[in-house]
This record gives C-alpha cells, structure tokens and sequence, in this order.
C-alpha cells in the first residue's frame, strides 16, 4: 500500500523542479517569521510569515525547471561571495566573467581566463 502512494508521488514530481537549496530557506525563513508572530501576536508578520513558504511551495511544483535552476544559482552565488573572505571577485570589462582573485594584494593585473584581457584592479 505504501510503495503504491510512493509511486503515486514519484510519477507526480516528475518533471518538476522539487525541493532546492533557495526552497529550503525559503521554508525555514517563513517558519522563523511564523514562529516570532506567535511570540508578538502580530497578525501582519503572521501573514507576511506565510508568503515566503507559499513561494517556496510555487517553486517546488514548478514545471519551468530552466528558471528555478536560474534563480538556485543565483542564490547559492551571492551566499558563495558573502562567505568568502579570502578572495574578490570581479567581472571582466570585455565578456563579464567571473574572476577571483587573492585578498589584500594591492593593485593587480588580472588576466580574464576565458578572453585573455588584462585589466588593473585593487584588491
């Protein structure tokens, strides 16, 4: 009977975008503002606590895989570049990718490695 529901939900989810790292904060931010609602008694953080889990929930079931992986990506980069302490990152003037380069060296020539351009920045 179990295996039956289990197949049930597996031919449901397919196809669709599941449960993401930008998901997951998502629930876990909705639960935290659920949570200080009941504290304060406010109905207006209760209802603002709802949206973030509503979202996530959209984002789940969503079929539009290409957009929800855009979006994940989007989110794990900007908490990658918070994290790191050690390094810059810089884009490059001529195909705007992406450079890292060592923390606290001044000013440095950096070579973009995908179109070979040098460019002087301070790091």
């Amino acid at each position: 009977m179990f295996q039956n529901i289990r197949y049930a939900l597996q031919r449901f989810m397919y196809g669709r975008n599941g449960a993401d790292t930008l998901s997951w904060a998502l629930i876990i931010l909705g639960a935290v503002l659920c949570l200080v609602s009941s504290l304060t008694s406010s109905s207006l953080l209760y209802v603002v606590g709802y949206l973030p889990l509503m979202v996530a929930l959209f984002r789940m079931y969503s079929r539009n895989l290409e957009k929800r992986h855009a979006e994940n990506a989007k989110f794990c980069g900007f908490f990658t570049h918070l994290k790191d302490r050690q390094n810059r990152y810089f884009s490059c003037p001529n195909c705007a990718q992406t450079v890292r380069v060592p923390r606290g060296k001044g000013k440095i020539n950096i070579r973009c490695p995908k179109c070979g351009r040098q460019f002087v920045k301070k790091t």
